[in-house]
């Protein structure tokens, strides 16, 4: 019987088929708490032991001296305006080891954990992502984390040092014109053949794009289809001469490579270029290690990316929420209008509260996902989340930063705070794997298979024509499904009271029972998809979409509840916690509600009508409230302890003299001078003193009147200097303004200093 069913199932396509190189993507990392959701139970006594970790002191020495060092050397305006790092800048990091955060000390580098990897690139990226890219590139994916983990002995002994010290630049070439996202049908060729010296060497041809670092790398690492027709290797089949994706370097001035010509991102001016080679040839010893790695780079990728993409990207789109979300708190108390802190204004708090929680709530995910990782976890399917979801999530915090700013965000010059971030934000959506096709086809396409306890078993066993694999595995499947179906039920009908829930703050008790719940909807919901729609799920790229949704916010959700435990449920975080995990869990509201009325077929009818009432009629979350928008707001609101933790690793600049710097001075300012402000205002409202005027415009009033002191006095006069030179913009004068075109054809405008100075 099974054996017909097999066939059947075959024949039908009803199970999904897989590639070789999706299989070696199914195969690479681990499943960690991602596989609860996809089982249909959430185990949070589990969840809440998983490491949440904190930086080692060495590590937290090196972001609070060389990483601070570097940051108080570069004028993010002038690089923006001469689309160059300073050279002391680059020496800086080559001397410091920025460039070998993750290459072993016994061959000269850092050897820092990932959560510390994590968080330089967080903080770099809050000042200037230019200088954060040059620091990135050497330390993700690339020559060094290839060779530390696949390398010969040789290889190690001489690349390691040299990447270690800066003495080789790297970059990594895998984008084509023609292969983006969709990296495995890459067209770059590597040819293995024997030379005339008698020595077997492979001969390049290639053509790659938007490759970062490409213009001034000394050394890059090169993804291409290596052929072997004459069995040089030993490798070939005697069918096919394709070896496979292989990982081969090619050094700087190598006859035939073409590497210094730039492209021009958008926002920060990053190093970003392409890479071409004709007829290049390379020793066969180049292959990242060695001809025992022909044909296997694909592999190697995948390996490492499992992981990888939950460190590069999330760290810089955190940086770039955090510094946002403390930017967009103090200029909310120091700008004025109406007589009042637009901070105070409904429309306004609004924004504040959403940044703020936000920006906690995706902190927490990047640091709960480095800590696995550290603890042996390489999550495919979570790196995906924190990459799609984190810099989108930190697009939509700046959006929101820039609307609180206003005219003071949308004025460029050396004051404007958010508008680089705003411009870059796209960056991070766009690159390692464009964000409509993570949400799309690998979060929920990879998951559904590679999480789920029995579909790989059932696929395998219909692929290898084991009857004995398919049954245990199909029948497990089935009870499986029954259980979830009465889980789901009993957990619908109970709104989640019958969820283990472990010892937690009793205000978030609830939290935990809801994403219990959705865990066991959203359990159901896979096998329902996989049985129903089965092999066709590949190209249900929106149905698929929410169902990386729903699956992306309880990930968000339990982080977070992960973050307010591990950090010892500190009380006045606690609006934070609770506007996130109420805007997560309504996310997964309206994904389970997209899903149930797109699903289609004669399943999707009754989910469409029947479901869809109960969902409507029992939802398992709503928006957050507009007080939970006020109570998450005033934590970046005020200069205090709090506001000082939300801001850790945000570069916080010393010169008081512009952006970033001058806010935070009247920030303080403010803060410092609120009593009084509040004094006065309550004696305007009771008609003690004069109404429309700022408190410190009548502060000389309020001290004759015996309602301040002489130092509040003072406060009150210092801060509104303060505030009345934050809120400035910059402006040029013609020749600063205008362009002049160069003898070269280039565009040159007046010196960054005229125009900061003007």
């Amino acid at each position: 019987m099974f054996a017909m069913l097999m066939k059947w199932m075959k024949a039908r396509r009803i199970l999904p088929s897989i590639s070789d190189t999706e299989r070696q993507a199914l195969e690479a990392g681990s499943v960690w708490i991602d596989g609860d959701f996809f089982r249909g139970n959430p185990d949070f006594e589990r969840a809440l032991r998983e490491p949440y970790s904190t930086l080692p002191a060495d590590e937290q020495t090196f972001l609070d001296g060389p990483v601070e060092e570097l940051l108080n050397m570069v004028d993010r305006y002038e690089v923006a305006r001469t689309r160059r790092i300073p050279d002391e800048a680059i020496d800086f990091i080559k001397r410091n080891g920025f460039m070998g955060l993750l290459i072993p000390k016994q061959y000269g580098g850092r050897q820092m954990s990932t959560l510390g990897v994590s968080t330089v690139l967080a903080k770099l990226n809050t000042w200037n992502s230019a200088v954060a890219t040059f620091v990135t590139i050497p330390n993700s994916l690339g020559a060094a984390e290839l060779i530390i983990h696949y390398g010969t002995q040789a290889q190690k002994d001489h690349y390691l040092p040299k990447l270690a010290s800066g003495e080789y630049v790297p970059c990594f070439g895998l984008t084509e014109p023609t292969a983006g996202s969709d990296a495995a049908s890459i067209k770059a060729d590597g040819l293995v053949f024997r030379d005339n010296d008698g020595e077997i060497k492979i001969k390049l041809n290639f053509r790659k794009r938007y490759i970062t670092l490409a213009p001034v790398a000394t050394l890059a690492t090169l993804a291409c289809k290596l052929r072997d027709p004459d069995n040089l290797l030993g490798k070939n089949d005697g069918k096919h001469d394709d070896l496979g994706i292989t990982c081969v370097m090619i050094h700087k001035g190598t006859p035939g490579f073409t590497n210094g010509d730039h492209h021009e991102p958008i926002g920060d001016p990053f190093y970003n270029g392409p890479l071409i080679g004709k007829d290049v040839v390379v020793p066969l010893d180049n292959i990242i290690g060695g001809p025992e790695y022909a044909g296997k780079g694909w592999l190697m990728l995948m390996q490492q990316l499992a992981g990888g993409r939950a460190v590069s990207l999330p760290a810089g789109a955190v940086g770039n929420a955090k510094a946002a979300a403390v930017a967009t708190g103090a200029y909310s108390m120091v700008r004025q209008q109406f007589g009042i802190q637009i901070g105070r204004m409904e429309g306004v708090e609004e924004r504040v509260g959403r940044v703020a929680a936000l920006a906690y709530m995706i902190e927490a995910a990047r640091i709960y996902g480095c800590s696995a990782i550290d603890n042996g976890e390489h999550p495919p399917v979570v790196s995906g989340v924190l990459k799609a979801y984190t810099t989108r999530i930190s697009q939509e915090i700046i959006i929101d930063g820039m609307d609180v700013f206003s005219g003071a965000g949308v004025m460029q010059g050396p004051n404007n705070i958010l508008g680089m971030a705003y411009k870059s934000a796209p960056v991070g959506i766009t690159v390692e794997g464009a964000n409509i096709l993570t949400r799309t086809l690998m979060i929920f396409g990879q998951g559904a298979t590679r999480c789920h306890p029995y579909a790989l078993k059932v696929v395998e066993g219909v692929e290898k024509n084991d009857v004995a694999l398919f049954r245990a595995n199909l029948l497990g499947w089935i009870g499986h499904f029954i259980m979830g179906i009465l889980r789901v039920v009993v957990r619908g009908l109970t709104r989640g009271l019958t969820v283990s829930v472990p010892d937690v703050e009793p205000s978030t008790r609830s939290y935990y029972r809801r994403l219990g719940w959705a865990g066991s909807r959203f359990g159901f919901m896979t096998d329902l998809a996989m049985f129903a729609i089965g092999g066709k799920l590949k190209i249900r790229g929106k149905l698929t979409g929410r169902y990386s949704d729903a699956l992306a916010w309880m990930l968000l959700g339990l982080s977070t509840l992960r973050r307010f435990e591990a950090e010892g449920r500190r009380e006045e975080d606690l609006p934070l916690v609770h506007y996130a995990l109420t805007h997560a869990l309504h996310q997964v509201q309206e994904a389970f509600s997209g899903i149930y009325r797109n699903f289609g077929g004669p399943v999707g009818f009754f989910l469409k009508y029947f479901g869809g009432f109960w969902l409507r009629l029992n939802p398992m979350g709503s928006a957050p409230t507009d007080e939970q928008s006020r109570r998450a707001a005033l934590c970046i609101q005020n200069a205090n302890e709090q506001w000082q933790r939300l801001a850790y690793a945000v570069y916080l600049p010393k010169n008081e003299k512009l952006g970033m710097g001058r806010l935070l001075k009247a920030f303080r300012l403010v803060s410092i001078a609120h009593p009084a402000a509040e004094t006065i205002i309550k004696a305007q409202r009771a008609r003690k003193l004069p109404r429309g005027y700022l408190p410190a415009e009548i502060a000389d009033e309020a001290l004759k009147a015996g309602l301040i002191d002489a130092a509040q006095a003072d406060q009150l006069k210092a801060a509104l200097a303060a505030r009345m030179e934050a809120i400035e913009v910059d402006s040029f004068t013609p020749e600063q303004y205008f362009a002049t075109v160069t003898e070269q054809g280039g565009l040159q405008y007046g010196s960054g200093k005229d125009r900061a100075a003007a």
